[in-house]
């Protein structure tokens, strides 16, 4: 199995006690471990807040092609990642 470069630079974020319930609040009604809850919210982003303004203010460069946020998102990408929540 290959791991892509982002699976490569993981951390451990450390969040306040109200944010970690609230994770693992949203990871039970979806159904799914932590990890893959805040995942899937992350690739969700896109269809919510303005890529284009995510763009304008990223300050790493180094490979625009695989960030989420540089691509125009669809009505049909915005429908399957909201449903995907």
């Amino acid at each position: 199995m290959q791991t892509n470069e982002f699976e490569k630079r993981v951390y451990t974020p450390q969040f306040s006690a109200p944010v970690s319930a609230a994770v693992k609040r949203l990871a039970w009604s979806m159904g799914k471990p932590m990890t893959k809850a805040i995942e899937s919210l992350v690739l969700a982003l896109p269809a919510i807040v303005d890529p284009a303004k995510i763009c304008l203010s990223c300050q790493d460069m180094s490979d625009c092609k695989a960030c989420i946020f540089c691509r125009p998102i669809t009505a049909e990408d915005k429908t399957a990642l909201l449903a995907a929540l």
